[in-house]
């Protein structure tokens, strides 16, 4: 099998699955104040210091989670319902178009069920937020708002979003900002504290920790709503028994991806450089989508549109071949769709449903490029094929 889908989820790093084995043996509830307890409590506060110091953030602005979905619903639901608690005119969400799902469908939730505003900002043609389109919005609603909410990175396309110009739009408007990043961390540079924001969402699965944990980092001073209530641990806005396991091993990941982030960072450019290279050459009808100037994008990612390709049947013969790669988010129910993200950008629903994403990651090899090479123009004259039919 050849696995190219690294945004969906990569493989457990080594140091990850040791540090969780070795934690995993101790027994205690880590808000017990006995001696077990305590040594619970120990790991998961030496978790929260180690991912802390990896991502530039205060160990008390980590919040644990159980991974990304959580941590965006915290966050976007959290700041709305304090914000408008505080000032019932605050009822606009304002976010992107190509967010991730677990970023979309809470502000579209709050829309349909709790009274706020939806305001769904347009992208270029690579799906770069439209600063100005945002500096309108801000100059007629500014008192109006009650979150912003922008990813950092594409999960579907890779592109990087301006964060440092949205940040500065709000910066005297006391406007909290909350971006994910669960793309972006480990993957390229990460600081919470230099990057303004006042919450940020992250998973361990996607650097190499387990599933099923993840954080949420919050800036001190900056209040939420909880959507949990219980036992009142982790700053009272996440209530639940930790999990000191899945803790120290999402650190260890964490502080793995970003040590090794620089030299990954240019050896997965340089792969995906060379595929695109060869991608023009052996697939010229398929379409490179999002930016391909390396800095403006994730170096893992390469999306492309294979029009008159249908995607589901794109993934079912590269599947037959062992290839393992994906259409684009794997977080929609297992369910192939137009891409909401590939829409926002302009391209035809027709397009937006005949797409690849090839995801790379840190054991992705030249070897697992060429495997995918030697089966994809066969695989989209195939796909053609069912167009035609």
């Amino acid at each position: 099998m050849t696995y190219l889908d690294h945004a969906a989820t990569t493989p457990l790093r080594a140091e990850a699955r040791e540090a969780w084995l070795k934690a995993s043996v101790e027994v205690g509830n880590a808000s017990a104040l006995h001696g077990a307890g305590r040594r619970a409590r120990a790991i998961v506060e030496e978790a929260r210091e180690r991912l802390a110091a990896a991502l530039g953030a205060h160990p008390t602005e980590v919040i644990w989670t159980s991974g990304g979905t959580e941590a965006d619903n915290l966050a976007i639901k959290g700041h709305y319902w304090q914000r408008r608690g505080d000032d019932a005119a605050r009822t606009r969400i304002v976010t992107t178009a190509i967010e991730h799902h677990a970023g979309l469908d809470p502000v579209r939730w709050l829309a349909s069920h709790e009274g706020a505003t939806a305001v769904e900002l347009p992208v270029d043609a690579v799906g770069t937020l439209d600063i100005a389109a945002l500096r309108d919005e801000l100059a007629a609603h500014r008192d109006d708002v009650a979150v912003i909410s922008a990813m950092w990175a594409n999960n579907e396309v890779g592109t990087l979003q301006p964060l440092a110009d949205v940040v500065a739009l709000v910066a005297d408007a006391g406007v909290p900002v909350h971006s994910d990043a669960v793309q972006a961390v480990g993957h390229v540079p990460v600081d919470f504290a230099a990057s303004g924001l006042t919450s940020l969402a992250l998973s361990a699965h996607k650097v190499g920790g387990p599933v099923g944990i993840g954080a949420l980092l919050l800036a001190r001073g900056a209040r939420l709503t909880p959507l949990t209530h219980g036992g009142g641990q982790e700053r009272s806005v996440r209530s639940g028994t930790l999990d000191p396991a899945g803790a120290i091993a999402a650190a260890v990941a964490v502080e793995a991806a970003v040590a090794d982030l620089d030299t990954e960072h240019a050896r997965l450019t340089a792969l995906r450089d060379g595929l695109i290279a060869r991608l023009r050459t052996e697939v010229p009808m398929a379409v490179v989508s999002g930016p391909e100037d390396g800095t403006r994008a994730l170096p893992g990612i390469v999306h492309l549109v294979v029009p008159g390709a249908p995607g589901e049947a794109l993934l079912y013969v590269l599947d037959s071949h062992g290839i393992e790669v994906s259409n684009g988010s794997a977080c929609v129910a297992g369910v192939v769709q137009a891409s909401h993200v590939l829409e926002a950008m302009g391209r035809s629903h027709e397009d937006a449903s005949a797409t690849l994403r090839i995801s790379m990651g840190h054991t992705t090899t030249t070897d697992d490029l060429d495997a995918l090479m030697a089966v994809l123009p066969d695989a989209v004259q195939r796909a053609l094929r069912v167009r035609q039919r």
